[in-house]
């Protein structure tokens, strides 16, 4: 017998205290795995209320494994054999495997369980009938019955067996979109990627909304902050790119107001046309990459000046965060090399060389008194241009797959 995994067994993570809702999470949980996987055309997703499986259907493992590792609401998943349901084929695939990966003082235990109850066997005789075929290939094994070396998982469904040792861990949190949808003030710098993994982790569909200035900011600004959303995909699927033209705000703002309060005001206008977008594509929540007195726009008295333009509740993950346990973060969801790119976002291309670190809000009324605020917003937002980020195959595993096929 020849055996290669058919499947990955995926177990569900906090879905199990949805009680009433628990269908709705497992739905979405499905829809999210399918995109994250729909770079792998042969694979399929099934679900139902205690497991998911993904039927590979031909595909490699490995690659589908680390992708699946990365979505959130998955508690863990096992790679797994469809094996002829019956006791001689169950019997031989056991027998293989204990012999492919049993090293001397491991010990096992069989675990059986059965959905299908016309079965000849029960669980209990299953598990003895299955480890008296290890002790026949395998004479000096030892039966462990809590956290033993290898667990064999037997599982008899309707269609067939499954046969699977290995437990993966998965990403846990809960399935990107149970919890609303977010807008995503995502720049190009290494904080707000990470802000955007963190709210995706509680469930948060994001969009992601990007100011450009063309032409102070160039193309490969835009194409590296599509390519830092298109990094987050792989945590629960697609996601809406919203470039906002930002260009005319800017250059009124710096035409018109104090160079000490050009980061306050242009922060106030981009906190605006986010709320108008989330108002317009029915988001409930603003997320962005404030760490508190990081910058100067991320002091107290800044963050109450420019959080005074909404009543919309604004979440910022990172903000007790210090750089370097964000940039650890960044370091592990890929983004940093990408947001340590040399590109000029709109934040830094006229920022001022002493800003202002405790602006006052009677000040900055009165500097905007000075432009069309109304209507500059309402041309930013009449603008915006939205294109959806799918995920995409990483180059090393295209080169694997030809090093394979080669």
């Amino acid at each position: 017998m020849v055996l290669n995994y058919s499947e990955m067994m995926i177990r569900y993570g906090e879905l199990s205290t949805k009680g009433k809702n628990r269908m709705r999470f497992i739905t979405k949980l499905k829809r999210n795995i399918q995109d994250v996987l729909s770079i792998y055309p042969a694979v399929k997703v099934m679900a139902d209320r205690d497991r998911a499986h993904v039927y590979l259907n031909g595909t490699d493992y490995q690659p589908v494994a680390e992708s699946l590792q990365q979505v959130f609401g998955i508690q863990n998943f096992s790679p797994s054999y469809r094996i002829e349901k019956s006791v001689p084929a169950l019997i031989e695939a056991v027998q293989e495997i204990m012999t492919d990966i049993y090293q001397e003082g491991m010990t096992f235990k069989v675990s059986s369980r059965r959905s299908d109850h016309s079965f000849e066997l029960d669980s209990r005789e299953l598990n003895q009938t299955l480890g008296n075929a290890v002790f026949e290939v395998i004479p000096t094994a030892q039966v462990k019955m809590k956290a033993p070396d290898i667990e064999l998982r037997v599982e008899i469904r309707t269609e067939a067996a499954y046969i699977s040792y290995e437990t993966i861990r998965g990403a846990g949190g809960l399935p990107v979109g149970t919890s609303g949808k977010g807008m995503l003030m995502l720049s190009g710098g290494i904080d707000s990627p990470v802000a955007g993994y963190l709210a995706l982790k509680r469930g948060v569909d994001i969009e992601a909304v990007h100011f450009a200035s063309p032409p102070y900011t160039s193309p490969g600004a835009l194409k590296k902050a599509q390519d830092l959303t298109r990094k987050l995909t792989k945590f629960g699927g697609n996601i809406q790119f919203i470039e906002v033209p930002f260009t005319e705000i800017q250059e009124e703002i710096k035409a018109k107001a104090p160079e000490a309060y050009l980061m306050t005001l242009t922060r106030r206008f981009m906190m605006r046309i986010t709320d108008r977008i989330r108002e317009d594509r029915g988001g409930l929540v603003i997320i962005n990459g404030e760490s508190l007195g990081q910058v100067a726009s991320q002091t107290l008295e800044s963050m109450q000046a420019i959080n005074a333009v909404t009543t919309t509740p604004v979440i910022r993950p990172v903000v007790t965060m210090d750089k370097l346990e964000i940039i650890e973060i960044a370091e592990k969801i890929d983004t940093f090399e990408i947001s340590i790119q040399p590109f000029e976002d709109c934040c830094t291309i006229f920022a001022p060389d002493r800003p202002k670190t405790n602006p006052k809000i009677k000040n900055v009324e009165q500097y905007e008194s000075r432009l069309d605020v109304k209507g500059l917003v309402e041309r930013a937002v009449s603008g915006i241009m939205v294109t959806t980020i799918t995920p995409q195959v990483e180059q090393d595993q295209v080169d694997e797959w030809l090093a394979d096929l080669l």
